[in-house]
C-alpha cells in the first residue's frame, strides 16, 4: 500500500470537495493539489460505502505521521464563514486516555441502561451496544485518541447559531473519518466522554474559549470494514413538501414489490 498513489476518481472527488469552502479560486499551477499520504488510493465512494464505526480496535501503535496526514485531510473541509477555528488534540498519553476513559464509562452508564430493554427486542441495536461496551472496557487501551474542538462558545440562541456552530467541526471530523478509513484504520465518532464540557476541559488543559466537539478513538481494527445497511433513500427523501415522496412513486412503478 505505501507505493500506491491516489487514484484519478479518489483525486478528482477531494479536489471537488473543496469547492464549498470559502476560499477564494486560485489560478491553476500545474501542480497537484491534493496532499494525502501515499497509499491514500481509495476511490471516495467505496470509502463512504464501507465506512462503518470500528470500536474494536488493537492496541498496535499508529504513527504520528499517519495522524498528521488525517488531520491534513481533516482541516480541508468547509468551515463557517472560513474562519478554521478548529482545534484538534491528539491523546496519547495514558493518564489523560484514563481520565476520558473515566468520563466515556460514566456517561455510557447510563445510556446503557436506557437502552437495555429496547435491546432485548432489537438484534442490531444489541449487536451496537455490545461494541459499545466493549470501547468503554478497553478505551485506555487505544493507541490514539483524537478530540475535535473549536474555538468559541457555542450559542444558545438562535438555533440557527448552533447549527452554524457545529457545521463548522463535523465535516471535518468526517473527512478524518473518510481518511481512516481509506487507510484501513478503524475509527467511531463518539461524544459520551464530552458529557461534561467542564470536566473533559480539564482533563485536556482546554481554556474556557475552546469547546469540545467530538471524540474519535482511531487504531488498526480488530474486526472488517464492510458495506453498511442503511434506509432506501426514496422512503427518506422528499421533493418540494413533505410526504411527497416523488422518488418512491419511481421505484414502486420500476418494481412492483
Amino acid at each position: 500500500m505505501a507505493g500506491a498513489t491516489l487514484s484519478d476518481s479518489a483525486r478528482g472527488a477531494m479536489v471537488a470537495g473543496t469547492e464549498h469552502s470559502s476560499d477564494e479560486a486560485e489560478p491553476a499551477s500545474g501542480r497537484s493539489a491534493v496532499i494525502g499520504p501515499p497509499g491514500l488510493g481509495m476511490a471516495l465512494s467505496e470509502a463512504m460505502e464501507t465506512q462503518r464505526a470500528i470500536r474494536r480496535l488493537k492496541t498496535d501503535p499508529v504513527g504520528d505521521d499517519t495522524v498528521r496526514d488525517l488531520l491534513r485531510l481533516a482541516v480541508k473541509a468547509p468551515t463557517g464563514g472560513n474562519l478554521q477555528a478548529w482545534e484538534f488534540v491528539v491523546v496519547r498519553d495514558p493518564d489523560v486516555k484514563h481520565q476520558l476513559a473515566r468520563l466515556n464509562r460514566q456517561a455510557w452508564s447510563v445510556y446503557r441502561r436506557l437502552n437495555r430493554r429496547r435491546a432485548q427486542a432489537d438484534y442490531k441495536l444489541e449487536r451496537i451496544l455490545g461494541a459499545v461496551q466493549w470501547q468503554a472496557d478497553h478505551f485506555e487501551e487505544v493507541p490514539v485518541i483524537i478530540v475535535a474542538c473549536l474555538r468559541g462558545f457555542r450559542p444558545v440562541l438562535p438555533a440557527i447559531g448552533a447549527a452554524s456552530y457545529y457545521g463548522s467541526i463535523f465535516p471535518a471530523v468526517q473527512n478524518l473519518l473518510l481518511g481512516a478509513r481509506a487507510l484501513g484504520l478503524g475509527a467511531a465518532l463518539t461524544t459520551l466522554p464530552l458529557w461534561s464540557v467542564r470536566l473533559a476541559r480539564r482533563t485536556l488543559g482546554l481554556p474556557k474559549g475552546i469547546t469540545p466537539c467530538a471524540v474519535v478513538p482511531i487504531g488498526w481494527p480488530v474486526g472488517n470494514y464492510g458495506p453498511t445497511s442503511r434506509r432506501p433513500i426514496e422512503e427518506i427523501t422528499h421533493v418540494d413538501r413533505y410526504g411527497n415522496r416523488a422518488y418512491l412513486d419511481t421505484r414502486d412503478a420500476r418494481d412492483p414489490r
